[in-house]
C-alpha cells in the first residue's frame, strides 16, 4: 500500500502541475490541430489507405516527441528531482511518470484519431482493431518516452534528443501499427483472425520496452 501510495502521489503532482500550467496539453493541442490541418490541405480528395495510416502515426510520434518529453526535465528545472530521489523509490517515480504518460498519450492518440476520422475520412470497416492499435500504439510510447526523457533531463540535453532516441526504439511498434491501421479500414470478416499477429507483436514489445525501461530506470535516475 505504501508502494501505491507513493506512485499515486508521483500522478497526483503532474496531474495538478499539468492543470495548472497547461504546458504538455496545450503544447500537444496545438500540435495535432497544425499538423491535422496541413495534411488535410496537403492531401487532395481521399488519400489511400496506407497513406491514411502513415500520416496518422506520424503525427503521433511527433506529438508524444513534443509532449512527453517534459516527464523528468520539469522536475530538473524545478529542482524537485532529489526529493523524488530522497522520499520515493525508484520504482515508484517510473510507475508514477509511466501512468501519467499512459493518460496522456492517450489523449492524444485519441484526438489525433478522431481528428484523422473527421478530417482525412477513410473506410473503417474495424474499429475495434483499429481502437486496439491505437491502445497499444499509445501504451508502447509512453514506455519508450518516459525512460528516454529521464535519460534526456539527467544529461541536461533538451530539444532533439528524445526524438532522435525514440524513434529506432519505435520502428519495431510502429510497424504492425500502421499494418493494423490499414487492416481495419477493409472487411470487418475474419479480421481478427488476421490481426492477431500483429496486435500480440505491438502488445509484446510494448510489455518489453515497459520491463527494460523498469529495470534500467534505477541506473539512470540514479547516476
Amino acid at each position: 500500500m505504501r508502494w501505491l501510495a507513493g506512485t499515486l502521489s508521483v500522478v497526483a503532482n503532474d496531474a495538478r502541475l499539468e492543470l495548472r500550467t497547461r504546458v504538455a496539453l496545450s503544447g500537444l493541442g496545438l500540435f495535432v490541430a497544425a499538423s491535422l490541418i496541413l495534411v488535410r490541405i496537403a492531401v487532395q480528395g481521399a488519400p489511400t489507405v496506407p497513406v491514411a495510416a502513415a500520416l496518422l502515426w506520424i503525427v503521433v510520434v511527433f506529438a508524444a516527441a513534443v509532449g512527453l518529453g517534459r516527464a523528468f526535465v520539469a522536475e530538473e528545472e524545478r529542482g524537485t528531482s532529489l526529493l523524488l530521489q530522497l522520499h520515493l523509490r525508484p520504482s515508484q517515480v517510473f510507475a508514477g511518470k509511466l501512468a501519467f504518460n499512459v493518460a496522456l498519450m492517450t489523449a492524444v492518440v485519441a484526438l489525433a484519431a478522431g481528428g484523422f476520422r473527421i478530417l482525412v475520412p477513410v473506410p473503417l470497416g474495424a474499429p475495434g482493431v483499429w481502437a486496439a492499435a491505437l491502445a497499444l500504439g499509445a501504451v508502447g510510447i509512453a514506455g519508450t518516452t518516459t525512460l528516454l526523457s529521464a535519460l534526456v533531463a539527467r544529461a541536461r540535453a533538451a530539444g532533439p534528443l528524445l526524438p532522435v532516441l525514440a524513434f529506432p526504439l519505435l520502428v519495431p511498434l510502429l510497424y504492425p501499427a500502421v499494418a493494423l491501421t490499414e487492416l481495419a479500414s477493409g472487411s470487418a470478416a475474419g479480421v481478427w483472425d488476421a490481426a492477431a499477429e500483429d496486435l500480440t507483436l505491438m502488445a509484446s514489445y510494448a510489455g518489453l520496452l515497459i520491463s527494460a525501461s523498469f529495470l534500467l530506470f534505477d541506473y539512470v535516475w540514479r547516476d
